[in-house]
């Protein structure tokens, strides 16, 4: 036993470029799936809540598709399937399409929930001051909601981080491709999932402190 714990942690020293490589990678993913999730809930929202029965009508049918579909198959049919009809996209692309879809309808629907917790009066005092139905969003709307659904969104980007890991099925080399590497080198499996699962825990205990920091000035600036 102790000798196929020394194996491992040579094996595991002489693959940490590869392995810091890949937490890079998965660090990237995350940021910028995180990133293009916030902005394409904010705009996914923002027609959720338009006049148009139609537009909202459509954007239902959208969160309703991301959120019913698991995301792994989202992956698979976008990677695997397009190249039948002669469209190859690289698996960092392929990723950050199929998570920025997928994430974009959560965090939409997050935000609503916080939406329609608004005091309906405050926003048609804004409209009666001349404001359109943009400026109110931005200015009135968009500011109290991303408030409000602070701790929901913060608890998405802890889901963008661990989803990450669904990646190396598409041949993404993230960390947990790497450590899967290590662990194909040695069989000693358990000791590099093990490991896989403490890289990932302390990745989110600093995204926790992070959103706990994010909260409270939120909270300092409600008051």
């Amino acid at each position: 036993m102790l000798s196929e714990l020394l194996i491992f942690q040579v094996d595991l020293i002489e693959q940490l470029p590869l392995i810091f490589s890949g937490l890079l990678k998965t660090l990237q993913l995350t940021v910028v799936v995180t990133l293009l999730g916030l902005l394409g809930g904010v705009c996914i929202l923002y027609m959720r809540i338009s006049q148009n029965k139609l537009t909202r009508r459509a954007v239902e049918a959208y969160i309703s598709f991301f959120i019913g579909v698991p995301l792994i198959v989202i992956l698979f049919v976008v990677y695997y399937g397009l190249p039948q009809y002669g469209i190859r996209l690289s698996p960092f692309v392929v990723a950050v399409i199929c998570f920025a879809l997928n994430v974009s309808a959560y965090n939409a629907s997050y935000m609503f929930i916080a939406y329609q917790a608004l005091d309906r009066k405050e926003l048609e005092a804004a409209k009666a001051q001349g404001f359109n139905s943009f400026q109110v969003y931005r200015f009135v709307t968009l500011p109290q909601v991303l408030r409000t659904s602070t701790p929901a969104l913060s608890n998405q980007v802890i889901s963008n981080l661990k989803d990450s890991s669904y990646a190396f099925m598409i041949g993404y080399t993230d960390v947990f491709a790497r450590i899967q590497e290590l662990a194909s080198m040695n069989f000693q499996f358990f000791n590099a999932y093990l490991f896989a699962a403490i890289v990932y825990l302390v990745l989110v205990a600093v995204i926790v402190l992070f959103a706990r920091v994010v909260e409270k000035r939120f909270l300092l600036n409600e008051v």
